[in-house]
């Protein structure tokens, strides 16, 4: 069974960053660079613009304000993170035991190529005001990942999907944040042999 990143029935509805123009595309991914690497609220529209080779007026232009491009790194970011899990996923063939622990070597992966510091919709919940929109985007992340998770568990007749997910969840989220302080050497594996033991136990019970 292949299962899609689109948003159905009680999962969240994702937007995403449509008709932008060449200079479009540059402002954001260099926010998206920026923001991430540095922090929200530390780099400027001013830093930006002049990263991008643009003026400050066709940032406005293209996004209207640095909120709305805040919101624009968020989705973008989210939209690249479903489809890079989703594939990985889809491409493990086997019972869906393993294709639930297929989503720890998917976040290894992630981790090496564009999470080193962390998750992003982590980072950007601490830094923005619980009313702004990007917090909304950052949960939303969330909330798909958990009933993304739930399908995989349901998938495989997990006696308790719900339950395995919101596991499997946390488990991921302790090992993002672990493996980027380097906490905890082995972050993302050590989780995934944990979820294993909860996988076997749910999956034959």
């Amino acid at each position: 069974m292949t299962i899609s990143s689109e948003t159905t029935g009680r999962r969240t509805k994702r937007r995403g960053n449509q008709h932008l123009t060449p200079a479009g595309v540059k402002v954001l991914e260099t926010a998206s660079r920026l923001f991430y690497d540095l922090g929200i609220r530390a780099v400027g529209v001013e830093a930006i613009a002049e990263q991008a080779g643009v003026t400050k007026k066709t940032l406005y232009d293209c996004f209207g304000s640095k909120e709305d491009l805040i919101v624009a790194y968020l989705r973008a970011r989210d939209g690249l993170w479903r489809s890079t899990l989703v594939k990985h996923v889809n491409g493990q063939e086997g019972p869906a035991g393993e294709r639930i622990l297929a989503t720890f070597s998917a976040l290894h992966d992630w981790m090496n190529e564009r999470n080193r510091r962390g998750c992003a919709f982590i980072n950007a919940s601490v830094e923005l005001p619980d009313d702004h929109p990007g917090r909304e985007v950052a949960r939303d992340q969330k909330t798909w990942f958990l009933a993304y998770l739930e399908d995989l568990a349901k998938e495989g007749n997990a006696q308790a999907p719900a339950e395995l997910a919101a596991q499997v969840l946390i488990l991921h989220e302790g090992a993002s944040i672990a493996g980027s302080m380097e906490s905890v050497d082995r972050a993302v594996q050590r989780a995934e042999q944990v979820a294993a033991i909860l996988v076997e136990r749910s999956l034959t019970a």
